[in-house]
Order: structure tokens, then sequence, then C-alpha cells
């Protein structure tokens, strides 16, 4: 089995940062590409950023320049530094991976959420 499992999200006032952490365990063979996304309240779920095995990265047009996805292979963890926040980045933020396990092809998994508020 497989666990993602978010830690980061919180209040925050417009223009301040948080740093979103998803750690994956279980039985990983292999961790390709890593992403965060993002759903709002009534809207669908939007890619926010995505991180590939080798470290390239790509962002969704309303967060470039603002955040910033890392990732620690030794830990299986990505990360997720949100900067100059805005009421609009308010949501229920989601680890993605795709992972390849001891049996099996590699499979895209998700975390159970972490909600991320931007408001005065």
């Amino acid at each position: 089995q497989v666990q993602l499992v978010e830690s980061g999200g919180g209040l925050v006032q417009p223009g301040g940062s948080l740093r979103l952490s998803c750690a994956a365990s279980g039985s990983i063979i292999s961790i390709y590409t890593l992403g965060w996304y993002r759903q709002a309240p009534g809207k669908q779920r939007e890619l926010v950023a995505t991180i590939s095995s080798g470290g390239s990265t790509d962002y969704a047009d309303s967060v470039k320049g603002r955040f910033t996805i890392s990732r620690d292979n030794a830990k299986n963890t990505v990360y997720l530094q949100m900067n100059s926040l805005k009421p609009e980045d308010t949501a229920v933020y989601y680890c993605n991976a795709n992972l390849k396990l001891l049996s099996g092809p590699p499979k895209m998994y998700w975390g159970q959420g972490t909600q991320v508020t931007a408001s005065s």
C-alpha cells in the first residue's frame, strides 16, 4: 500500500507564505513525476505545479513567480513553497505522485488534501 501524507496548510493573510509537504511511504520502487493540484469550492481541480524525476518543473500561469515546487528523493517528499499568497489561492491542495511499486505498472496516487486559506 502507498500513503501520501500532506502537511503545512493553514490560514495566512494575503501576501503571506506557506510551505506544503507531501511524503510518500510504502513499497515504492521508483517515484516519477510529482505534482500539486488544487480545488476551490465550486470549481474543478486544477494543476498547480509538477516536477519530473529529473527536476524539470512546470507551473500554472496563475502561480508562476510566486510558487516553487521541489523534491527530496532521499525522503520521497515533494514540497510547494507558496509566497505572495492571494485570496484566489484559497483551495484544498492535493499532492499527486506517479509511483512504481514492487508489483504492477506505475500508477497515479493522491494525497488526502490540505486546506490553504489566504484571507484577512
